[in-house]
Formats: structure tokens, sequence, C-alpha cells
């Protein structure tokens, strides 16, 4: 049987390009690969991390200028997960992070912050998640835009329990996804929030049934998105961080300056409106019966 341990020879944090079967396009897989210690993180682990998301963020936004069809061989989403039986249990005490310089934000401090690149990233980050997401595991996987949990997941912010301060977003994130109260519960008392609670929360956007594999699910949402206009995806991905960064009255002035960008293209180039309409008047295609 082989160990669980990460052979030398294998990389701390890795991507793998896989190609959609629905869509036709492709998904970057990156995984934290340290799981005979909980995928915890070190220097090194940032640095690598920082790199693969930096290139990404770079491939993303040149593939997004290109008009000789580029975009059609861009990724369409990135699934971030961690090998083994946990996501990232925080940092490895026994080589942490500078955490002086993970909180900075002078550029060559930013260069090796994993999360700040990871915002850089112009299509959806979906977060696969299995068994210990701490601390600094937490921080991460809020930097993504879907967490999908199973019946292991469990969240924990240990930050006041060591005296630590977070410096990769959890005091904002995670208020903005559960609501202030909740976010102070969680942190304040340092206490485990499981898989359903998470659920009930608004923290994980999905649970896959027992038996089912997060990863599975993260790459069938990752085709969903490859189907649809990838333009458009961008653009909206681009709406919804730079809105969520505002109040309501400014987030709404930014999503009219970003579609009226958007429908001087279409309308010049026709083709937005010429797609729409073959949608809607395909007959052969697929019909959702409402509900309600």
């Amino acid at each position: 049987m082989a160990s669980s341990s990460t052979r030398t020879d294998e990389p701390v944090v890795s991507r793998r390009d896989i190609d959609l079967p629905s869509s036709g396009r492709s998904v970057a897989v990156v995984t934290l690969n340290r799981p005979d210690r909980l995928n915890c993180f070190n220097t090194e682990v940032c640095h690598r991390l920082a790199e693969i998301f930096s290139d990404i963020a770079r491939d993303v936004a040149a593939a997004s200028s290109d008009f000789d069809g580029g975009d059609d061989e861009c990724i369409v989403a990135v699934v971030l997960t961690g090998a083994g039986r946990s996501f990232c249990a925080g940092a490895d005490l026994s080589n942490p992070p500078d955490p002086l310089a993970q909180s900075s934000d002078l550029p060559h401090r930013l260069l090796h912050n994993p999360v700040h690149h990871m915002r850089r990233v112009g299509v959806p980050v979906i977060a696969a998640l299995r068994g210990h997401c701490v601390t600094g595991g937490f921080e991460l996987a809020l930097a993504c835009d879907i967490l999908i949990g199973d019946a292991t997941t469990s969240f924990r912010d240990t930050h006041v329990k060591f005296g630590l301060a977070p410096c990769w977003g959890l005091s904002q994130r995670l208020q903005r996804r559960v609501g202030p109260g909740r976010a102070a519960l969680a942190s304040y008392t340092a206490r485990p929030v499981d898989a359903e609670t998470a659920l009930q929360w608004g923290l994980l956007d999905e649970l896959v049934p027992k038996g089912e594999s997060v990863m599975d699910r993260a790459l069938e949402i990752a085709d969903s998105v490859g189907s649809n206009d990838a333009t458009m995806v961008r653009r909206y991905k681009r709406a919804l961080d730079e809105g969520g960064a505002m109040d309501l009255a400014k987030g709404l002035q930014r999503e009219r300056e970003l579609g009226i960008a958007h429908y001087l293209e279409a309308v010049s180039d026709g083709r937005t409106f010429q797609n729409a309409n073959e949608f809607i008047s395909d007959d052969s295609r697929p019909r959702l019966q409402s509900k309600l």
C-alpha cells in the first residue's frame, strides 16, 4: 500500500489543466499537496501557491484582451483543493510563513501573498473542500468564489486562541458571507463550524450528498460555467467582486458602468444579441418547467 506522505520529488502545490466534457473548455485544478501534514502551509507552499495563481491571473488577463481567438483557449475556472483527507489545517508551525510579510501590502511582499493573487484571477475560483479548513486554510477557502463541501468539511478560526491576527481577509470576508453575528460567534469562540451549520449559514454554497465527490461536483460546476459566454462570465465576476467591496449605491453604479461598457461592445459586433436570439428560438433546447 502506498504511503500517504508526499514524496520529496512531488511539488508542495500542483496545477493540472483538465478538459471538461460538455463545454469542451478546460479548468485549472490547483492542489495543496502535503497530505501527511493535512496540507498545512509553510513558506514554500505560500510562495508556490502565489506563483501559480499569479500565472493563472496573467494568462486569463492576456486571453481576455486577445481578439484573435485566444479566449477559446483560456481556462474557464479554477478548482482549489487539498490532497488527502483535509483541505488545509492552517500554518505549519515548524516553518510558518513570515506574518509581517504576509500582512504587508508592499508590492515586493504581495508577490508571495497567495490570497492577493487568487483575488486577481478573472475567472471563478471554486473550492473543493474536505476535512479541515482551519485559520489560514479557512482564509484560503474564503478567497474562493464558490465553496463546495462534504460531510467531513469543518471550518475553524483559531486566531484568538493563539494570539494571532488574520492577514488574508478572514475578519472581513467571513462576515460578508455569514453576517457579523455568526462571524463573531465563530471567531471569538474559536469553535469548529461543521458542514451542516456551514451550509445553513451560507458559508458553504453546496454540500454534496454522502458518497459523492466534492471534486466531481466542482468540475461539474466548472463545466456549466464553461458552457456560457466566457467574456460575460469574466465581466460578471468583476461586477460581483468590485460591487461587493462597495456600499449598495456605489455597487449599483459600478454595475451600470460595466454594463454600459459591455453593451457598447456587444452592439458594435452584434454577436451577443445574435447568440441570444438563436438560443431563444431553438426549439430543440431543453426547457425547464417552472415550479411556481
